[in-house]
C-alpha cells in the first residue's frame, strides 16, 4: 500500500533492482540508488493481478487502460493531506433546521387539525 498515493491502480517494475514499487517515492525511500529512466515500463495492475509492458516512448490515450480488465490506471494522484476539521455544518452559523428540545410543542396543535373548509371554494 503506498502512502504518497491513495489511489495507486498499478505497481510498476523498477528496471535497475527488478522491483516492485507501488510509484517512485516508494523505490526512493526503500532502495539505496536512483530509479533508472527508461523507455519501456513494466507495469502490474492492482485490480486483475496479472503485468503488462507499455513502451513509453509513443504512449496514446488508449494506453491508459489495463489490457487485461480495462482498468483505467491512469487517474488523478490523491496525496494524503493532513485535514483538521467538524464533519457537517456549523450549527452556529445556520440554526434552522435545529429544534430547541427545551421548549415543548403542543400535540394538539395541528394544521390537520384545523377547519379550513370555508377556504375551499
Amino acid at each position: 500500500m503506498c502512502k504518497h498515493i491513495f489511489n495507486a491502480q498499478v505497481s510498476i517494475r523498477a528496471p535497475c533492482c527488478k522491483q516492485w514499487f507501488d510509484c517512485a517515492e516508494c523505490h526512493t525511500e526503500t532502495q539505496d540508488h536512483v530509479l533508472r529512466k527508461t523507455t519501456e515500463m513494466a507495469f502490474m495492475c492492482k485490480k486483475c493481478k496479472k503485468a503488462f509492458r507499455k513502451d513509453m516512448s509513443n504512449y496514446e490515450e488508449s494506453d491508459e487502460f489495463c489490457p487485461h480488465c480495462d482498468n483505467h490506471y491512469v487517474i488523478d494522484a490523491k496525496t494524503p493531506q493532513a485535514v483538521i476539521g467538524v464533519e457537517g455544518e456549523d450549527a452556529r452559523v445556520d440554526a434552522r433546521m435545529l429544534k430547541d428540545d427545551r421548549v415543548k410543542q403542543d400535540p394538539t396543535r395541528s394544521i390537520f387539525s384545523s377547519d379550513f373548509s370555508y377556504r375551499m371554494g
